[in-house]
């Protein structure tokens, strides 16, 4: 089951948006171009003045009628290598990257100024605590101070201090719509015309891979928040907020950045770490019925990836690898 919504959080409907409100987030775009955009955005800044009222009332009338529109669904991808470490030659070593068309972006920009830029979601207090990434002043160096905070603290007061890294495996590729539409309503009291928008800015979306002249047939997507969209990562931050209550549930102490989740400090008086582990792992119902409800998750937790330190009064036991919410 979801979280239920903070009492008092509710966004019904956008705001409107001004002419200097658009002039303003055309400045701010990077100055970085797409084969998607029929112009440069150093030309659009260039007649920023001129095309910014029309852009106005473009995005005016797309938050007020709850419509995306349907050309700036389509994306083509730009196959991206994770690591150079890896083998080129190998799929599974690209990251798919979607291309999108810059006025697209900048209505994105527009909505999620007025969904997080210190408005709603953060005037409501509902972005999760213990997530970094995603957010102005939440970068890697504060994750890594507070868990190793954590650690030390654990160790001083002659506790278990175990550290686990996990790792969501494709996690932009396994957000379901559906889910997310249910999530941005129940725990974030999304409805009206804004709850509507969200679901036109899902609904019928498109993608193809593209490598020089080449180009692949057209897939419709019934999954995925966009990885170079604007409001991808947000969504997907949305999407996972309450998985930070179902590993606490288990007697972990959880951190997120991004894609990875970091657990640690455990009482020397409390169940084993090991035992912890596979009590996770056997809490299949209620994964399960995350995954329906609210949840649909894949992780993976290679061996290199997890470590323990401990005091002389106890032991900590390793932690063998484990799925949540298959």
């Amino acid at each position: 089951m979801f979280t239920a919504v903070s009492p008092g959080a509710s966004w019904p409907s956008f705001s409107d948006v001004s002419v200097a409100d658009v002039l303003s987030a055309i400045a701010r775009l990077p100055d970085k171009s797409s084969a998607a955009d029929p112009w440069t955005v150093p030309l659009m800044k260039a007649v920023a003045v001129e095309l910014a009222p029309f852009l106005t009332t473009v995005f005016n009338r797309s938050m007020a009628a709850s419509h995306f529109p349907s050309s700036f669904k389509e994306a083509f991808i730009t196959p991206a290598i994770k690591k150079l470490s890896l083998n080129n030659a190998e799929v599974g070593s690209y990251g798919p990257i979607s291309n999108l068309s810059v006025v697209s972006k900048l209505l994105e920009r527009i909505v999620a100024a007025q969904l997080t830029d210190y408005r709603y979601l953060k005037s409501a207090d509902l972005l999760p605590r213990l997530q970094s990434g995603f957010r102005p002043h939440h970068l890697s160096e504060t994750a890594t101070l507070r868990v190793l905070s954590d650690l030390l603290t654990a160790i001083d007061g002659g506790d278990v201090a175990a550290l686990v890294l996990l790792d969501l495996s494709a996690a932009f590729d396994t957000v379901d719509h559906s889910i997310l539409c249910r999530r941005l309503q129940s725990l974030f009291g999304l409805s009206g015309s804004a709850l509507r928008w969200f679901k036109s800015y899902q609904h019928s979306r498109s993608q193809y891979v593209r490598r020089g002249q080449m180009r692949s047939a057209v897939k419709h997507l019934l999954c995925r928040v966009k990885q170079g969209s604007v409001l991808g990562p947000i969504l997907f931050m949305i999407y996972t907020a309450d998985l930070v209550a179902i590993i606490e549930r288990h007697g972990f102490c959880p951190r997120l950045y991004t894609q990875t989740l970091c657990s640690s400090r455990f009482p020397t008086a409390s169940v084993s770490l090991s035992r912890r582990c596979r009590y996770m792992d056997e809490d299949k119902p209620t994964a399960t019925q995350h995954q329906q409800d609210g949840l649909a998750l894949m992780f993976h937790c290679p061996p290199s990836t997890s470590a323990a330190n401990h005091s002389s009064q106890s032991r900590a036991r390793s932690c063998q690898p484990f799925t949540l919410g298959a």
